[in-house]
């Protein structure tokens, strides 16, 4: 069954949108169209290009630092492996707990700041997908988040991080949109900036009550992001442009890293 740790401590001295945000109930509700099925696909793909499909499961540390509602952690215990799930949001962490348990998965939870997750616990694999990297105030305390990540892995352990392809945001940028979700009527306005993409949320329920919350990511280059894993010790040995395993170029919708600690 899985086992929580509902109440850990991160040491963010301030709200931040992704904590009010993705602690908030209507989230799961706003993006409850996530695909399972892509959760599925990214998962065998990540096995296949670090060979860890031909590990012992069961002795196979995983981390997924920013879990969520799960997705990518179950997938990932489906499969046999030893896996952990990390997020800051203790709304998404419940959720995660509850569809373990409904599949009788071992899941551990954890609830802390990736930044600053304990490194008493090393893994072969650290996960980062689903552009989960990048909401800070800061590119710094992004690359501090590179630097735990190096502390959290074994020697010759992976990690893989899934960003936004900056080129095609840039080539498929929708300012505005609306859309219905049950009850909800969801409007979203983006900006899109050299090196960030801003997203701000109005939602209106039946009853006329109508909410505000926003979401800012940094975008990277490849090239940039590369440099930052190189500084920190990593060798990025193959990146993919999509959940398939396709090759990346300018025109592929994902940038996913394969970093190897040496």
């Amino acid at each position: 069954m899985p086992k929580t740790v509902p109440n850990s401590p991160h040491t963010a001295q301030s709200t931040q949108w992704f904590e009010a945000w993705f602690n908030h109930p209507l989230y799961m509700e706003v993006y409850r169209h996530r695909d399972h099925n892509e959760a599925t696909q990214c998962i065998r793909t990540i096995l296949q290009h670090t060979a860890l499909e031909q590990a012992t499961p069961a002795t196979t540390t995983v981390l997924d630092i920013a879990c969520g509602a799960g997705r990518h952690a179950i997938e990932l215990a489906r499969r046999g492996y030893n896996v952990t799930g990390n997020d800051l949001s203790t709304t998404l962490l419940n959720e995660a707990a509850k569809a373990a348990k409904q599949e009788k998965l071992p899941l551990q939870l954890t609830n802390y700041d990736m930044r600053h997750v304990p490194t008493h616990q090393r893994y072969q694999l650290v996960v980062q997908l689903f552009t989960s990297f990048g909401y800070f105030d800061s590119k710094a305390e992004d690359g501090a988040v590179v630097q735990k990540v190096w502390e959290l892995l074994h020697k010759n352990g992976w990690y893989v991080l899934d960003l936004l392809n900056p080129d095609y945001l840039a080539a498929n940028f929708i300012a505005e949109s609306q859309r219905q979700v049950g009850e909800l009527t969801i409007k979203e306005k983006r900006t899109l900036e050299a090196n960030r993409v801003r997203k701000e949320l109005c939602i209106l329920s039946p009853s006329g009550e109508t909410l505000h919350f926003s979401e800012a990511v940094w975008l990277y280059s490849a090239d940039e992001i590369v440099d930052i894993l190189h500084n920190v010790g990593f060798h990025t040995t193959e990146i993919v442009g999509n959940y398939d395993g396709s090759t990346f170029n300018a025109t592929s919708p994902r940038m996913m890293l394969f970093c190897h600690k040496a």
